[in-house]
């Protein structure tokens, strides 16, 4: 039932479910089509598949997470590394600045943005070496850091994001369709907003470095204290003719499986798609809202199931193997004591929870005791950060591959009626 929410939620940000209704028309003049993202393929195969024009007139180069690309005849897909970028992602970054370049008032850029791209459009500011660049995100990316503070860091030291991918494709029309995978859906965060204004500023970004302790090559320091690598605002005018839709959203995605839960019998309470802060935090307080359903009916009566989005973090300080669905399940295992009426999952959307080979894992009433079995100690991996580790000992992985698209996380609580759990427990 859980693994059937999780698929719900997929689904309903499938782009060949929402992204078709966004299209523009078809230019007078030429249309690229550029983007970067885990969803970013999927999107141009959809582009394709329902543009309303000349197929032949469409061109333009995406780039997305390896294994994540899929078939497309006019749209050139190129695959690049995330979370960490590489010299694939550096290549296409250059080459889609070039694509824009030139463009007259008839152009139309069409760009698709999803959730990763910020790592796979890997241009650094001029100076910074693209080893440097890695380096500073892989840093925020262990420090705990929100992702929109890393995007702002990251911003600052690109030469596409920003808003800057829109002011080189000037004075040509700029149409981006985006699928958020970030809290309040914010543009200027999707994939670190190369087609919109920006705006944070370098005393952000520097304060954001300083108070993670991240260390910044020379240049990219002396760029942020003097401004030098300031990013463009709305009073720029190379912005006049952009415009941007958010056509999927975490929200939606919880709509959707709460309707599937209400088909099932079950009452659905979604708490939200901006859950962030630190994993083993947050399982703690919805752990706390569960075990409250339980004993109160409050705020639901059993059975439901708590719905919640966003993303947390994850401060790594273990050696282990994680991922913050898991790490949050880990956590909620030992806020809940296997308790016999609550089960539940956490999964990236896009079918990769951080840097391993799951969606993220599923959470038993009998977890912990397995766990004790097997001679696992769940408090000393937490403190590891070896989550993923104790999910795949225990046969509880969600595995599903990619699903191409990303609107975060997703966590589903499921409380069981008292009835149910005691029939369950006397078969």
């Amino acid at each position: 039932m859980l693994r059937g929410l999780f698929d719900a939620a997929v689904a309903a940000a499938d782009p060949a479910r929402c992204l078709p209704a966004h299209l523009p028309d078809q230019p007078r003049g030429r249309t690229i089509v550029v983007g970067a993202g885990k969803a970013a393929a999927a999107m141009a195969r959809s582009v394709e598949d329902h543009w309303r024009g000349d197929l032949q007139r469409l061109s333009g180069l995406i780039v997305t997470r390896y294994g994540h690309g899929v078939p497309t005849q006019r749209i050139e897909v190129v695959e690049a590394a995330h979370p960490a970028p590489d010299a694939a992602g550096q290549q296409a970054a250059a080459r889609i600045l070039e694509a824009v370049g030139g463009l007259s008032a008839d152009d139309l850029v069409l760009v698709l943005l999803s959730g990763g791209g910020s790592a796979l459009l890997a241009a650094p500011m001029a100076g910074i070496t693209l080893e440097q660049k890695r380096a500073v995100t892989k840093a925020l990316l262990a420090s705990g850091a929100g992702i929109g503070e890393i995007n702002c860091v990251r911003k600052h030291l690109s030469a596409i994001k920003g808003g800057r991918l829109a002011l080189a494709a000037a004075p040509a029309r700029v149409v981006t369709l985006a699928i958020s995978d970030v809290p309040g859906d914010d543009l200027s965060t999707i994939a670190s907003g190369p087609t919109v204004p920006d705006p944070t500023s370098c005393a952000d970004a520097l304060e954001i470095v300083d108070r993670y302790g991240i260390e910044l090559p020379a240049v990219a320091r002396e760029a942020l204290v003097t401004g030098a690598a300031e990013t463009p605002k709305a009073s720029d005018p190379g912005f006049s003719r952009c415009e941007s839709r958010v056509i999927a959203t975490a929200q939606a995605s919880l709509a959707a499986a709460a309707e599937a839960a209400r088909t099932q019998g079950i009452t659905p309470l979604v708490l939200g798609d901006a859950i962030e802060g630190e994993a083993r935090e947050a399982a703690r307080v919805l752990g706390g809202i569960a075990l409250s359903c339980v004993a109160h009916g409050v705020p639901l009566a059993a059975p439901c199931v708590v719905l919640s989005g966003g993303e947390t973090t994850v401060t790594v300080k273990g050696q282990g193997r994680g991922g913050r669905n898991a790490e949050f399940l880990l956590g909620l295992a030992l806020a809940l004591g296997g308790h016999p009426r609550i089960h539940a999952i956490a999964c990236d959307t896009d079918g990769i929870d951080g840097s391993e080979d799951n969606a993220g894992a599923l959470l038993l009433p009998d977890t912990p005791l397995r766990a004790m079995q097997t001679g696992i100690d769940l408090r000393r991996r937490l403190v590891e950060n070896d989550a993923y580790s104790v999910f795949a000992a225990l046969g509880d992985l969600v595995v599903t591959g990619p699903t191409r698209t990303n609107v975060n996380d997703f966590r589903a609580i499921l409380i069981e009626a008292a009835e149910d759990s005691a029939a369950v427990e006397k078969q």
